[in-house]
């Protein structure tokens, strides 16, 4: 299976693309495969946090344009042609959902970058929450290069991210760029050896699943749902998701277990 799915008893789930002979691009199988991998995440209720990763040289390359562009060009045409919304389980909103830009996942997502991160590589890293990456990373917006255009979110999340500046270097200059050049322009949370790379993503990992899951959920949707609103409707946005936690059985839970002096054992209800 190219696309590797752990959950372990932290409730840490561990998403690993594994096609090192084409530096983990992506064919239509290997798209839909990322974006059901998503889709499990998103409705399991002991899944609290995700963590996604490369191997080899390579984190994610985006679609493998070889094999793709055929497959999904005979997809689009079956699907028009027969009134269908999916052929044979693909879809066509299966790329945009493997790099996230179509996914609403309220769930924290860390990446673990091991390597070469580069167009649809770096469509997902925009639709993450925590990145950290080994020395030998290196990132690029590199569509412009061959008369391409970065349309699966980049040039719409970048800026939003990081100071304008540097988010225009990264995408019209078109370069490799080194991971520390990527950290010092505030796209990384860290930079540690490959071989602690897992460990340092672990570890931002359990640091929240510390927290109630529902309010660390709530605030993350809280972000990325107020970055598109106007400031009024952002913090009624905020307003009616803090009423919802409140009410949850965790929020009871919390004070309780801090006046008892004890650990919270967090229900997620």
């Amino acid at each position: 299976m190219p696309i590797h799915y752990e959950l372990d008893d932290e409730h840490i789930v561990l998403i690993t693309i594994d096609r090192p002979e084409a530096r983990n691009s992506a064919d239509m199988e290997h798209f839909k495969l990322l974006r059901e991998a998503w889709d499990r995440f998103d409705a399991d209720h002991d899944a609290w946090v995700a963590i996604i990763t490369g191997v080899g040289d390579a984190f994610f390359t985006g679609a493998d344009l070889k094999k793709y562009v055929p497959e999904i060009t005979k997809v689009a045409e079956r699907i028009q042609k027969e009134g269908l919304d999916e052929i044979d389980g693909y879809r066509l909103d299966d790329g945009t959902k493997a790099v996230l830009r179509g996914a609403r996942i309220w769930k924290p997502i860390i990446a673990a970058v091991n390597g070469f991160c580069t167009a649809g590589g770096m469509e997902m890293l925009g639709g993450v929450d925590i990145r950290v990456a080994c020395p030998e990373a290196k990132f690029a917006v590199m569509e412009p290069k061959r008369g391409l255009f970065a349309g699966g979110g980049t040039t719409v999340r970048l800026p939003r991210q990081i100071p304008f500046p540097q988010a225009m270097e990264f995408l019209l200059c078109a370069d490799l760029i080194p991971a520390q050049r990527a950290y010092e322009m505030g796209f990384l949370n860290a930079i540690v050896p490959y071989d602690e790379l897992l460990p340092k993503a672990y570890e931002f990992a359990r640091r929240i699943t510390a927290n109630a899951p529902l309010a660390v959920q709530a605030t993350k949707q809280s972000v990325w749902e107020g970055l598109g609103l106007p400031l009024k409707e952002a913090y009624r946005n905020e307003s009616a998701l803090s009423s919802m936690i409140f009410a949850t059985e965790d929020a009871k839970e919390g004070p309780k277990a801090f006046a008892e002096k004890r650990a919270p054992n967090w229900q997620g209800k």
